[in-house]
């Protein structure tokens, strides 16, 4: 018998039942003490596979340990773009314009190893906001402006993206899966999301009462942040899997004195940069995993050329 199959022999022919705060000491034991009175190399050898054994958290237990588990899940593939097509302009509207943007669009093919516990696993995507300049230029008078306050004053490194429900993830239908134990087999599964901008900006200056069309151009240029990851849903456990970095970016002219249909020209980029997916990951900042998301942090501003500031559309909530 060579030294694994002794090992082997050790550890699962003779399982000794044991009560509460007692030692091993059946038949087991006593063939563990013949063997250790072997040549000192073959106890050198049973030392060195007992801690590997040990460290693999597989003696007397097949179940893994939670910090093996975490390891344990696998991404088998994922992928992330941006469309190829440029961004949409609609004219239809008298009153605002409004612009489509490329979709970003992520997937991950991912693989959760058997659960032997009752523990919940969700696994998913994250996204947070890290930049954000979007500003509506109308001629001499000024500019209105979506701001996050927070984010623009460096306070915050980040700010959630959630859908505003399911914090802190970015949605909870493709873009989320939940994997509850006990499970005998692995559990394979495709999670994805994609975002896009579809906003609207008045022709007339935000805080005039008059309708006369005075856009004259838009600039937008934000960037993103979007991790997936795996939390345990009883200890609140989060293991990053991937990190995804990517950017809008867009410009577009407004001649206001033409007719409708004929004022706005996308200028470039025409194409958006790749998304990139990291060979490092980052971490998760405190402020993208909670309350308030972008949506309800902004908050539009009317910049007059020589007045100060007015804030048009406060933030939802704090």
């Amino acid at each position: 018998m060579d030294i694994a199959k002794e090992i082997y022999h050790l550890n699962y022919s003779h399982r000794d039942e044991v009560s509460p705060g007692r030692a091993v000491q059946g038949p087991g034991w006593r063939n563990a003490q013949v063997f250790m009175r072997r040549r000192p190399q073959d106890c050198l050898s049973l030392l060195e596979i007992a801690l590997v054994l040990n460290t693999m958290g597989c003696i007397h237990s097949l179940s893994c340990k939670p910090k093996v588990f975490r390891e344990s899940i696998a991404v088998l593939d994922i992928k992330a773009s941006i469309d190829s097509t440029p961004t949409s302009i609609d004219e239809s509207s008298s009153v605002v314009l409004r612009y489509r943007t490329p979709h970003f669009r992520a997937s991950a093919q991912v693989l959760v190893p058997p659960i032997s516990g009752k523990d919940s696993w969700r696994v998913g995507w994250i996204q947070a906001c890290n930049h954000m300049e979007f500003y509506n230029q109308y001629g001499d008078l000024g500019m209105s402006s979506w701001e996050l306050p927070d984010l623009l004053s460096g306070k915050i490194p980040a700010i959630s993206d959630s859908d505003g429900v399911n914090y802190p993830w970015y949605g909870n239908t493709t873009e989320t899966c939940t994997v509850t134990g006990p499970t005998k087999r692995d559990t394979k599964f495709t999670v994805s999301m994609n975002d896009n901008f579809y906003p609207s900006v008045t022709w007339a200056v935000p805080v005039s009462a008059s309708n006369v069309p005075m856009l004259t151009g838009i600039q937008r240029d934000q960037s993103f942040t979007t991790w997936l990851v795996a939390i345990n849903l009883s200890s609140g456990d989060l293991v990053i899997l991937h990190t995804i970095k990517w950017r809008m970016k867009l410009e577009i002219e407004v001649k206001p004195t033409l007719p409708l249909g004929q004022r706005a020209k996308l200028q470039e980029p025409f194409a958006q940069e790749q998304p990139r997916v990291l060979n490092k990951n980052e971490p998760v900042p405190p402020s993208a995993l909670v309350k308030p998301n972008a949506n309800d942090a902004q908050v539009l501003m009317w910049r007059p050329k020589n007045k100060p500031a007015v804030v048009v559309i406060p933030p939802k909530r704090r």
